[in-house]
Formats: C-alpha cells, structure tokens, sequence
C-alpha cells in the first residue's frame, strides 16, 4: 500500500515551485493537498486569495501528481496528520508546522520563486 503524503499549501497562485514539490512528494507515495481555507489566508496573511478555495482546490485536484485536495488551517499539527491517516508531510525548508521531525520529509524551495515574488512582478509591469 502507498504512503499518504501531505503537502501543505496556500496556493493562492499556483507556480512552478508548487508543481516541483508535487512531483517530488509523488515520488514518496499518494499526494494529499491540505489547502489553506480562504479564512485562514486572510488571517494570516493578510490578503484576501485572488482565487478562491474552490477554484484553488479545482485547479489542484487537476495536477496529475494530486490524489485529494482537504482544508486546512495555516499551521498544522500532529492530530492532523493522526486524524487524516498521513505518512508523512512534505514541505519546504520554511516548515513551521508542529509536527514530530520523523514525520516530516524538508526539500528546497525552488528559488525565486513564490506568490509573494509573483504579486510583485505584477504590481510592477502593471502599475
């Protein structure tokens, strides 16, 4: 049987980052997205998602490397991963979860890249 592997991830524009931690974390077994709710982003973030949950789940669950997409809070924690069966969660070298380091499989965040660098490319060249 296939590990379930959880990717966390806001996703509020969907990039080649977030594509290359897909496939990598398909590598390890079955992706499952925990996507960020719309509630959670303005929270913390302080920015309303140009796309909404919905269409960000739709958008995911289309990627070839997906299996599930569920919603999640900003941080998660063990009881998350205990309450959804999760093998293992994959993330960025930027993890902030609290979450055991056994369950935990960091890669590199592809650089120069990201939402935030994407916002302001395009407040630049459209400004």
């Amino acid at each position: 049987m296939k590990k379930k592997i959880l990717v966390d991830m806001s996703a509020t524009i969907i990039h080649n980052g977030h594509i290359r931690l897909l496939k990598k974390a398909s590598k390890l077994g079955n992706v499952i997205v925990a996507l960020t709710t719309d509630k959670e982003i303005k929270e913390k973030k302080k920015i309303y998602p140009v796309l909404n949950y919905k269409e960000r789940k739709e958008i995911l669950e289309s990627i070839k490397y997906v299996k599930k997409v569920i919603p999640s809070k900003w941080i998660l924690d063990y009881n998350f991963l205990k309450k959804n069966k999760i093998d293992f969660l994959v993330h960025g070298h930027d993890n902030k979860n609290n979450i055991p380091r056994k369950k935990l499989k960091i890669f590199p965040r592809t650089k120069n890249i990201s939402s935030s660098i994407i916002r302001k490319r395009i407040i630049k060249n459209y400004s």
